[in-house]
């Protein structure tokens, strides 16, 4: 038995070097644990959202949501919160389901932790089977793979914000300061990260010359920070693609009202 233990542990750790070029495989995780336990298999965020999901029976349907970024009850979800270490042969009656959908099903709840912060709950269950020793050791280790996997998102968004931080810095140095203060008429102008404008009436607006605001849109969609596309009559249809210019812009707001706080108007990309 300790040797088909060993193969399965290594077929759940297979998907970790299998994804070196996803972000997360919570999917995959379901599955391969599903497959093996003869379960169903859920990864729920801190908020509820299903992360990952692999059903092996549709039984159990009420509380629980069926795809991948729906949400579970919030009443389920909050007693998912209360288990802070693994259960197993969980009664699913205390977690709210009736009893006629919970008679027969045995079920694991496994915390989800980064750094020492809740991130979710996996939790898995099946029919007719408690689980034993080889089964909860399997959860826990697949539990372990989640973990890293979230730790690597979390690592892989950050630095993906500092990527493109980066290239906001560089852009916006590009600009000269009357270019600069364009930008953030543009920003004011804009509905939210896209809208149609009309170049001549934002400049005349802000009492600014309109080849001043052209410009700086030029040198942001070079940048890769503006997708422009001419409207003809309408105007230009502007995207932002880069949402930290619209954050920079936002956090900065203060700092042009506050002269006194220019120095640190950098510091906030």
């Amino acid at each position: 038995m300790s040797v088909t233990l060993l193969d399965q542990t290594r077929k759940i750790g297979q998907l970790l070097h299998d994804n070196a070029s996803r972000v997360v495989i919570f999917n995959d995780i379901c599955e391969v644990v599903g497959e093996i336990l003869s379960a169903s298999c859920m990864v729920v965020s801190a908020k509820g959202k299903v992360l990952g999901i692999y059903k092996k029976s549709n039984r159990l349907t009420e509380l629980i949501a069926d795809s991948v970024g729906d949400m579970i009850d919030g009443d389920l979800n909050n007693r998912f919160l209360s288990v802070l270490s693994t259960k197993e042969n969980v009664n699913l009656q205390t977690l709210g389901f009736e009893r006629s959908a919970a008679r027969g099903i045995s079920a694991i709840l496994l915390p989800v932790f980064f750094a020492g912060e809740r991130m979710g709950t996996t939790f898995i269950f099946r029919e007719d089977s408690d689980y034993e020793v080889e089964d909860i050791i399997l959860s826990e280790y697949a539990n372990t793979v989640i973990e890293l996997e979230i730790m690597r998102a979390i690592y892989e968004e950050d630095d993906e914000r500092k990527r493109k931080k980066e290239i906001l810095r560089a852009a916006l140095d590009s600009l000269s300061s009357s270019e600069q203060e364009a930008v953030r008429y543009l920003v004011e102008a804009l509905p939210g990260a896209e809208g149609i404008l009309v170049t001549s009436k934002v400049a005349a607006e802000n009492h600014m010359t309109r080849s001043i605001l052209v410009n700086a849109i030029k040198k942001l969609e070079g940048a890769g920070v503006l997708e422009v596309k001419s409207m003809g009559m309408r105007g230009t249809h502007i995207r932002v693609l880069n949402e930290t210019l619209l954050q920079f812009y936002k956090e900065t707001d203060t700092v042009q009202k506050n002269p006194e706080k220019k120095g640190a108007y950098y510091d906030l990309i």
